[in-house]
């Protein structure tokens, strides 16, 4: 069955749009960056790489990550960034691909959430490539109004992913989600009415 690929910016809406399409069209789903926090919190091999590259200081005393260190730590040094990227993005790409074979097996639709989606030169691995995307202002109110950040480090967060211009200028499809909920919600019900139709 076809498989979906679903990325956009920070904080325009991916993991909403994924939830009001499934309402629509039930699939398998795989998100990212859930997988990422799991890791960081459960896989031994994981653990190690990231304190053997960011100090002891990465996991709290009761073994649980220290996720604000961190956030800090890699968006405000590009290098680092690419050695956690590099630590969590194989087994994050091995992982949804298992769960692919799994899905085509049972002749499942798999959608994939995953926010670097061409960051990781990933987007020939699905049928279908969709971006959420928003303004610029909107992000930001979100990354500080919803998820209590700075704004020196929201901007820094934007500032590391694609050009949201270049990223829909690469999509398949794209969703703008500058508004409300009902109307991605809307946008999402006519997306899965159009994938059911075109793989009849």
């Amino acid at each position: 069955m076809p498989s979906l690929g679903i990325t956009g910016g920070i904080a325009t809406g991916k993991s909403s749009f994924t939830e009001c399409l499934l309402r629509s069209l039930p699939a398998t789903r795989f998100d990212a960056d859930r997988c990422a926090h799991e890791l960081l919190a459960v896989d031994a091999g994981v653990r190690q790489a990231v304190q053997d590259q960011f100090g002891a200081q990465s996991y709290a005393a009761n073994g649980s990550p220290n996720r604000a260190y961190l956030r800090d730590l890699v968006f405000s040094d590009a290098g680092r960034r690419k050695l956690l990227e590099a630590i969590l993005h194989p087994v994050i790409r091995a992982r949804w691909q298992t769960l692919a074979s799994e899905a085509s097996a049972g002749k499942n639709w798999l959608f994939v959430d995953i926010p670097l989606l061409f960051e990781s030169g990933v987007e020939s691995c699905f049928d279908h490539v969709a971006v959420v995307a928003s303004s610029p202002n909107t992000q930001l109110r979100r990354l500080i109004d919803h998820r209590g950040l700075t704004g020196d480090l929201a901007e820094k967060m934007i500032s590391t992913q694609i050009d949201l211009r270049t990223k829909m200028s690469k999509a398949d499809h794209l969703i703008w989600n500058d508004s409300s909920l009902s109307c991605l919600d809307r946008q999402a019900t006519l997306f899965a009415a159009w994938l059911l139709q075109s793989h009849v």
